[in-house]
C-alpha cells in the first residue's frame, strides 16, 4: 500500500506551555480506517488539527507526498476533509444546502456542480430531501451526517473524525457506524469508543500524553486489558 500521511517527529505546545504533542511519527497508507484511542488530554485533537493545517508544530507532515506547508494549503484541504466532534462547530448556515454547499462553493466551483455534490453527499449519508432543512432543527445524530456531507460534498480522500458517537443515543450510534463503513474515503476516528474501533478499524493507535504509547492491529490491542487499564480507557 501507498503511504497516504506520514508525519515524522511532530511537537506541539500550546501557548501557555502545555506541550501536547511529543515526538509523533505516524505513517496512514491509502485506503485504511485507523482508530486513535486515548483518555481526555491524549492529544488525540491536537494531532487532526495538525492534518490540513489548523495547527502547526515542530516536525514533519506530508499528505500524498506534498509537505504541509503554507504554500500547500489548498491542495492539502482538498484532500483531508475534518469532521469535527461537535456539529454545531461545523454547521452555520440557515438551510442543510448551504453547510452542505459551503466548501464546493469556496473551491469555485459551478453552481451545477456544486448542487450535484450536495446532492450526492447527502444520499451518501441518508439525509436525501433534508438540503432545505433547517440543520438546529436536527437530532444530534442528523447533524452529524449532515457535518459528515459538508465534508464529503468536497470529495476528500481522506476523512478525519474527531468523536464520531458522542452524544448520540444507540440506534444513532448503529446508523452512523454502518454509514462510516460503507465509505471508501481513508479514516483516522478519534474515539473513546472502543466497540466503534473494534467494528470498523482494522488497525488502533493509542496515544497518551502527547505520545504513541501502541499501534497495531485493533483485537491485539483491545484485547490487552492490561494497557486499556494503565492508560485510562477501562
Amino acid at each position: 500500500m501507498a503511504a497516504i500521511i506520514e508525519i515524522k517527529d511532530l511537537s506541539f505546545s500550546y501557548p501557555d506551555g502545555k506541550r501536547a504533542l511529543s515526538g509523533i511519527n505516524l505513517t496512514v497508507y491509502s485506503d485504511e480506517k485507523i482508530a486513535l484511542i486515548g483518555a481526555n488530554g491524549a492529544g488525540k485533537s491536537t494531532l487532526f488539527l495538525h492534518l490540513n493545517g489548523l495547527l502547526n508544530g515542530e516536525g514533519q507532515i506530508s499528505v500524498k507526498s506534498l509537505p504541509l506547508i503554507k504554500k500547500n494549503l489548498a491542495q492539502i484541504r482538498a484532500v483531508v476533509g475534518v469532521v469535527f466532534q461537535n456539529p454545531d462547530d461545523q454547521l452555520f448556515s440557515p438551510t442543510v444546502f448551504e453547510d452542505v454547499a459551503y466548501g464546493p462553493l469556496y473551491q469555485g466551483l459551478d453552481q451545477q456542480t456544486i448542487r450535484t455534490r450536495v446532492e450526492r453527499a447527502l444520499c451518501d449519508v441518508g439525509l436525501s430531501g433534508f438540503s432545505q432543512r433547517n440543520p438546529y432543527h436536527l437530532s444530534n445524530g442528523e447533524k452529524k451526517r449532515v457535518a459528515i456531507a459538508s465534508v464529503l460534498s468536497m470529495q476528500p480522500q481522506i476523512l478525519v473524525l474527531d468523536e464520531p458517537t458522542a452524544g448520540l443515543d444507540p440506534r444513532a450510534r448503529r446508523e452512523l457506524i454502518a454509514l462510516l463503513s460503507e465509505l471508501p474515503q481513508t479514516m483516522l476516528i478519534a474515539t473513546h469508543d472502543l466497540e466503534l474501533a473494534r467494528q470498523l478499524t482494522p488497525r488502533t493507535v493509542l496515544m497518551n500524553a502527547g505520545s504513541i504509547i501502541a499501534d497495531g492491529s485493533t483485537d491485539q490491542i483491545l484485547e490487552d486489558k492490561s494497557l486499556l487499564l494503565e492508560y485510562g480507557l477501562l
